[in-house]
């Protein structure tokens, strides 16, 4: 299996941070989701970006990808000290290899970047008394998706035993309904679905576990969605209505004179849709500085701080 760069599939450099990570991932995702993309190659780029945030989220994960991929940048005999242009390519080929079996760990034997694998069952000598194996996916859906039932068209690859006991693979698409208000890690079972069985013995079962692609705007918190709202101070100060989108559309908000950042503002029933009950919108307020202060806005500023008589670290004081 030939080396994939996950950082340039992501477009972040190799130091980035975790937050750097998600919010490229983010972006990418909904860009390339088959859903809401015609571009060419959306659905094979599309797991390409959902395989490196898998991997490179994880500490861990990331950590063993990090050493495999130092290995295969290094293009010198470390034994010589000298660049060895046989040695390069035994190496690469090496660090290949071992990108191929880091591969088959995070994302199953099959090598599929659909995230699918199979659960084979307890076999008889008997071919025809064989059940069928059962089928893992994973698969990705956006959170507008949970608002209502809506039904998918997933794709996958099952084996079977044909009359020789020879292992077969067939490609198999369905439409699955996902139930309103379906979380991430939830699983659905696909009863006979699977691999077939043989003589009278029942198909195996499909069991498809969503996973909920992050959004670049809200953050979950149990059935509430969080968006964090940029203010400008006097917004913050003065108070104001502010336009601000939720998954499905746009509402208006009043923000209060006086709000603190970190402040929450709760708007109800505009998160995801639960079980029982639809989860709330919570704006967190966060107040941003102006990029630069100009000739014209720091005599303001200085009368600003003038007049307000305002000590952020008051408190500082008191415990000294």
């Amino acid at each position: 299996m030939e080396f994939i760069d996950y950082y340039s599939a992501l477009g972040v450099d190799p130091s980035a941070d975790d937050k750097a990570i998600k919010t490229a991932y983010r972006k990418l995702a909904r860009k390339y989701h088959p859903d809401v993309s015609n571009l060419p190659g959306t659905e094979e780029k599309f797991k390409q970006v959902a395989e490196a945030y898998e991997v490179l989220h994880s500490a861990e994960k990331r950590a063993e990808y990090d050493a495999l991929r130092e290995a295969r940048s290094r293009g010198f005999d470390a034994r010589s000290g000298q660049s060895n242009g046989s040695y390069y390519a035994d190496n690469n080929a090496t660090a290949n290899q071992d990108f191929a079996d880091f591969f088959n760990s995070i994302f199953g034997a099959t090598g599929s970047r659909s995230r699918q694998q199979y659960r084979p069952e307890t076999r008889h000598d008997d071919i025809n008394q064989i059940k069928g194996d059962d089928v893992e996916l994973e698969w990705p859906i956006m959170l507008e998706d949970t608002l209502a039932d809506t039904t998918k068209q997933i794709e996958f690859v099952i084996p079977f035993y044909d009359h020789q006991g020879h292992q077969q693979k067939i490609k198999k698409s369905l439409n699955v309904k996902i139930p309103a208000g379906v979380s991430d890690g939830e699983r659905i079972r696909l009863k006979g679905q699977g691999a077939p069985g043989g003589g009278h013995v029942p198909n195996g079962d499909v069991y498809l576990t969503i996973r909920l692609i992050p959004h670049p705007l809200f953050d979950i918190e149990a059935n509430n969605l969080l968006l964090t709202l940029p203010l400008a101070p006097w917004e913050a100060a003065l108070g104001t209505k502010i336009i601000i989108p939720t998954l499905n559309g746009k509402i208006q908000l009043a923000i209060p004179a006086n709000s603190q950042a970190g402040q929450r503002l709760r708007v109800k029933g505009k998160g995801l849709v639960g079980k029982k009950a639809c989860g709330d919108l919570i704006a967190v307020l966060k107040i941003v500085m102006p990029p630069t202060v100009n000739d014209s806005s720091k005599p303001l500023w200085a009368q600003l701080a003038q007049s307000a008589s305002f000590d952020p670290r008051r408190e500082w004081n008191n415990q000294s």
